[in-house]
């Protein structure tokens, strides 16, 4: 049934607009037009938004767990759907799953899960992130470095095996050959520096193999110094690149994601969470890798006071970014839309409130929680 969303703020284009309506038809945005088109009260269900604020759907890029649900734990189509439901509360409506460093058998199993609950068109599901194992011992995080390899032939064919959605590959480029880097591009990955020791020059290098982006910018990677300017300056300094930011005031200084901000041109910057299961469970515990972690006061960290993710959502994450880092509401929107989708080559359908894009969007209201969601033009309230 044709859909007619009335009176909101909309975000269109660079600005928020309070006299659009917008249409939706077989699951996609038909028509963004003036409120007062004629003819435009008759044209279908006519629904009031209540002057809410209305944004793109959030896309989240690193999501290892949520409503008490681990990928690596059990990474098959339920806990999928567990942790997607448990996102959508918060405006996610689309993210990747997210598998850290783990054997080969596991992956298997998560990108095998991954391809059966985009075949089943599970809500919010668009691809996987393969968050290692080829990552660095010496910025592990809270990674099992038993779990680590160099890849070889058959595991660079099973990392792009996912025919059927988006691949993110987050590895330490000075830990994998740039042949291997540029065979993994060539096959559709969209790799990403992350849990790096590299040198400036060894980042640069992975940049020019095709490195796209890093993940969770300032966490396990090598830090910018005067004579040494690591991964950190090396992203900072590289105008191309998009780097993932977690503004939940724990994982990085809000003065640090602000030099960020102005190093890098405006569309670079996409909020993550790096959630864990407390993220829409009432239970603030999890296992990882055999140990029981538990987030105390919003902060997951484990026995050895390494940061374990977080138990961010992606809706807080944007009222952080207004609050923390002094963002206008729209650019923190977009950053939590617009930008991921650039990132992913998925913003022809995803990230913008655009006539012909998918009908992924967020309704916040004044204090900016979510009041609902719309995946494919299908409403579910928060």
């Amino acid at each position: 049934m044709k859909q007619v969303l009335r009176n909101a703020r909309m975000l269109a284009g660079d600005e928020f607009r309070d006299d659009l309506a917008l249409v939706i038809e077989h699951g996609r945005i038909s028509e963004v037009l003036p409120d007062a088109a004629p003819g435009l009260g008759t044209a279908g269900e006519q629904i009031d938004l209540g002057g809410g604020w209305l944004l793109p759907g959030f896309i989240d890029v690193q999501v290892n767990g949520g409503g008490g649900a681990l990928f690596n734990n059990t990474p098959d189509v339920a806990t999928l759907r567990t942790i997607a439901a448990a996102h959508r509360r918060f405006g996610t409506t689309a993210l990747l799953p997210t598998l850290i460093s783990d054997d080969v058998q596991v992956m298997r199993a998560a990108i095998a899960a991954t391809h059966d609950a985009i075949t089943q068109a599970v809500p919010g599901i668009i691809g996987i992130h393969l968050e290692g194992p080829y990552i660095a011992p010496a910025r592990k995080g809270t990674h099992d470095a038993s779990k680590f390899r160099v890849p070889d032939a058959d595991e660079v064919a099973l990392a792009a095996s996912l025919d059927n959605g988006v691949t993110l590959l987050t590895l330490a480029p000075e830990r994998v050959p740039l042949e291997t880097i540029r065979a993994l591009v060539e096959r559709g990955v969209i790799v990403a520096a992350g849990h790096t020791a590299a040198s400036y020059e060894e980042v640069r290098a992975g940049l020019e193999a095709g490195i796209r982006g890093f993940t969770h910018l300032y966490n396990a990677m090598s830090p910018l110094q005067g004579r040494e300017p690591g991964a950190v300056g090396a992203a900072l300094e590289d105008r191309d690149s998009w780097i993932g930011i977690i503004v939940d005031g724990v994982h990085v200084h809000p003065g640090s994601l602000r030099v960020a901000l102005a190093a890098k041109p405006r569309g670079r910057l996409l909020l993550v969470t790096d959630a864990m299961p407390p993220v829409g469970a009432d239970d603030p515990s999890y296992e990882l890798y055999g140990e029981i972690i538990t987030a105390v006061d919003g902060v997951v960290r484990n026995a050895a006071g390494s940061l374990a993710g977080s138990a961010l959502d992606m809706a807080t994450a944007v009222r952080n970014t207004v609050k923390l880092l002094g963002q206008p509401l729209a650019e923190a929107a977009r950053m939590a839309s617009t930008y991921p989708a650039q990132f992913l080559n998925l913003d022809d359908r995803l990230g913008h409130i655009a006539e012909g894009h998918q009908a992924d969007l967020v309704l916040l209201d004044d204090d900016l929680r979510v009041r609902g969601t719309w995946i494919a033009g299908q409403y579910e309230a928060a």
